[in-house]
């Protein structure tokens, strides 16, 4: 069961029974149906979902981009307009933003020109580790250059929110511990942190809490060590040469099965249940190993379980976190 955040007088962000229905050819798409959540100051969270979840409509949303059929949403108890006029809202969105025929530099520069209080250039161009890019044109970056331009104006703005879907695509090992560093900086000054992610890794490590969606709905709102206790399962791994999918399928509790080779890698929801059932069908596996659910694992089975009971995943929907 979700656990909601008690939504105080000054919540950062608050989500009061929002949705958003999209029309298709195919009939009525709900993209956010029913969600309510809140957000306090100094929070950094990782907002996860499958495709279709409405992670990018409820950001959208969030951001004044896209309007609510019903509820409410607010930024700092008011409007997103509001928020952003005076300040308040930093964002590195997946598209748009850049402009091709300027510098590096240029570009930050007039971005922080649409903030009341922008910190220094130079210093959102060392945050975001591309000051040695400041006279290159935009359009001559890297994919990867680019998404850390996107976060430089992301903090130009000194913002006590910042939002940010996708950060990390295309960044490289060692520009991406760089971003989050940076990240653990802001939060430690008492900003928000709201970022949606396909690496669950990074989720895992950064994230003070986690909120999992399906279907524009809430699923889970923990701690990433809550998250994974809920799904209630854990991996059960071994090796076994020559068994055959049938005899596996066959056992008890089993969320998700995998195997490669002679190693075979089972999410059970009783893993005792199932090794003695793998026992006691006449089979000796070796090197067993028993462990909980990381967080991609248990963000799976949470997932999964909802499509179980509501009918599948949403149109167009796959079992990652991503857009």
């Amino acid at each position: 069961m979700p656990r909601q955040t008690p939504s105080p007088q000054g919540a950062v962000v608050e989500f009061e029974n929002v949705s958003k229905t999209f029309h298709s050819p195919k009939g009525p798409v709900h993209a956010v149906n029913g969600l309510t959540m809140s957000m306090q100051a100094g929070q950094t969270i990782a907002f996860l979902g499958p495709n279709g979840a409405g992670k990018s409509t409820s950001l959208n949303m969030l951001l004044g981009l896209s309007r609510p059929d019903s509820g409410r949403v607010a930024l700092f108890g008011g409007t997103a307009a509001e928020a952003i006029k005076h300040g308040k809202v930093g964002a590195m969105l997946q598209s748009g933003g850049l402009m091709s025929d300027v510098t590096v530099q240029e570009q930050v520069q007039l971005w922080a020109k649409l903030h009341p209080r922008p910190i220094p250039v130079s210093e959102a161009l060392k945050r975001a580790n591309i000051a040695d890019l400041a006279d290159r044109r935009v359009d001559k970056l890297s994919g990867g250059q680019q998404q850390r331009v996107q976060f430089a104006m992301a903090i130009i703005g000194d913002s006590p929110l910042i939002v940010l879907d996708e950060p990390t695509t295309g960044m490289d090992v060692e520009n991406r511990q760089a971003f989050w560093a940076t990240m653990r900086e802001r939060a430690l000054e008492g900003k928000t942190v709201l970022f949606a992610t396909h690496y669950l890794e990074e989720a895992d490590q950064f994230a003070e809490r986690v909120i999992v969606i399906n279907k524009g709905r809430l699923l889970a709102d923990g701690t990433s060590a809550e998250i994974k206790a809920s799904a209630g399962a854990k991996r059960l791994s071994f090796r076994l040469p020559g068994v055959q999918d049938a005899a596996l399928y066959r056992l008890p509790n089993l969320v998700h099965v995998e195997r490669q080779a002679d190693v075979v890698r089972l999410q059970t929801s009783d893993s005792d249940a199932t090794l003695y059932a793998l026992l006691d069908a006449g089979l000796r596996p070796t090197d067993i190993e028993i462990q909980p659910l990381g967080l991609e694992q248990a963000f799976l089975a949470i997932t999964a379980e909802d499509n179980n009971h509501s009918g599948g995943p949403a149109d167009g929907a796959t079992l990652e976190a991503a857009r």
